[in-house]
C-alpha cells in the first residue's frame, strides 16, 4: 500500500455506508477500504502530529509514517476500541518516535541556545479538520487554541510523555484510560504526567487566548488592525506602525534568531530592515491567527515577490507579537501566489 495515497491538503473525504464492512475488507488487504477508513480522520491526525511536533514537515511524515504501520497492522485491529482512538495511538507514538531524534522546536523568544535552535513552523488553517464534529466537551481548548502559535511553542517545553498526554486530555478530551492505552502505560502515570504538563504551561501562555481575543475583537475591527498595519509598512509610516504595537510588543523573524521587543528598538529596526522595502500584502491566516503575505519590490522581474509571511498576535485591539517566518516557500501552504504585479 503507498501510505501517501490520499494524502494533501485537499482530500476527498470518503463518508463509509458500513464501517463495519469496509474493516473486514481492509483487514483483507483492499487499499480503498482502508483509505475510506482513514480519510475521514487524516486533517485532525495531521494537526495531532503538529502539535506533538510544531513543523508541518515533521508531521507529514508522522503522519505518513502512522499510515504505514496502521495499514500493516489493520489485520490485527480487533475492534476493542474504536478506530479513532486506535490511529491516535499509533500517530501518537510515531511522534514520540520521532521527538526522539529531532531537535526541539521553539521560538526566538524562547532565546534557545543556537545550537539547539530548531523553529516552530506556521500552520494553514484549511488542514485543522474542524469541520469533523470530534470536538470533545472535556477538553480544555478548542481545536484552534491549540494551534496558536504560544500554545505550540508551550507545548514544546514539555517532556514527550507530559505533552502527548496534555494533548490527548485536554485538547482531544480522551479519557484517562484511552489515552493511558495510546500511550501504552497506566491510568495514574498518565494522570500523573498530566499535572506535570499543566504546571509546566504556567506562565507559558498568555492571560487570553488568541481567539478569546479575536471574538472580542469581532471581524470587523480585526479587519481594520490588518488594513492598517499593511498600509503602514507599505507607506513605509513607522509612527503609523508603532500606533497599531502594543508598547511591549515584540518581533521576531525566523529563521533568524534575532529579535525586538518594545517601541524604541522597534522604531530603529523598523526604520533600517522593513520600512525601506516596498511591500505590498495579501492577508492570510495561520494557527487559528490573522496572518499577512509580504511581497518585497524586485527591481529585476519588475513584480513584487514572495519574501515573508507575518503571524500577527492580538492583545485588545493591538498587535502585541508579530512573528515574521522569513521563507517564500511557505506560501503556496496558505493559497498565496508567489508574486504580485506591479500596482
Amino acid at each position: 500500500m503507498n501510505p501517501r495515497a490520499g494524502a494533501g491538503l485537499n482530500v476527498m473525504v470518503t463518508v463509509a455506508p458500513d464501517e463495519d464492512a469496509l474493516l473486514e475488507a481492509a483487514r483483507d488487504g483492499d487499499e480503498a477500504a482502508f483509505r475510506g477508513l482513514v480519510e475521514p480522520h487524516y486533517r485532525e491526525l495531521h494537526a495531532h502530529c503538529y502539535r506533538m511536533l510544531a513543523s508541518v514537515h515533521d508531521a507529514d511524515d508522522a503522519l505518513q509514517d502512522a499510515l504505514l504501520r496502521a495499514w500493516r497492522g489493520m489485520p490485527r485491529f480487533q475492534g476493542r476500541s474504536s478506530l479513532r482512538s486506535w490511529l491516535y495511538r499509533i500517530a501518537t507514538n510515531t511522534s514520540l518516535d520521532l521527538i526522539a531524534h529531532r531537535p526541539t522546536r521553539v521560538l526566538p523568544l524562547d532565546d534557545a541556545p543556537a545550537a539547539e535552535r530548531a523553529w516552530v513552523e506556521p500552520y494553514a488553517d484549511e488542514r485543522l479538520g474542524l469541520e469533523d464534529g470530534h470536538a470533545s466537551p472535556h477538553a480544555r481548548f478548542e481545536h484552534r487554541e491549540s494551534v496558536e502559535l504560544a500554545f505550540v511553542a508551550a507545548l514544546q517545553h514539555l517532556a514527550p510523555n507530559q505533552r502527548a498526554a496534555l494533548i490527548l486530555r485536554d485538547v482531544m478530551g480522551f479519557s484517562a484510560k484511552e489515552s493511558a492505552a495510546a500511550l501504552e502505560t497506566t491510568v495514574p502515570a498518565v494522570n500523573g504526567a498530566l499535572r506535570r504538563a499543566r504546571r509546566g504551561l504556567d506562565g507559558r501562555l498568555p492571560d487570553a487566548s488568541q481567539q478569546t481575543t479575536l471574538r472580542a475583537l469581532g471581524d470587523a475591527q480585526l479587519r481594520a488592525v490588518v488594513e492598517r498595519y499593511t498600509r503602514a509598512l507599505e507607506d513605509g509610516h513607522v509612527d503609523g506602525l508603532l500606533a497599531l504595537l502594543t508598547a511591549d510588543a515584540a518581533w521576531s523573524m525566523p529563521p533568524d534568531g534575532a529579535w525586538f521587543r518594545g517601541h524604541a528598538a522597534l522604531a530603529e529596526f523598523l526604520r533600517a530592515g522593513p520600512l525601506r522595502v516596498r511591500w505590498r500584502h495579501l492577508p492570510a491566516q495561520a494557527n487559528g491567527q490573522p496572518a499577512v503575505g509580504c511581497y518585497a519590490w524586485d527591481e529585476a522581474r519588475g513584480e513584487f515577490r514572495a519574501a515573508v509571511l507575518d503571524v500577527l498576535s492580538l492583545r485588545g485591539g493591538l498587535i502585541c507579537d508579530v512573528t515574521a517566518f522569513v521563507d517564500p516557500a511557505l506560501f503556496p501552504r496558505f493559497g498565496l501566489p508567489d508574486a504580485l504585479p506591479a500596482r
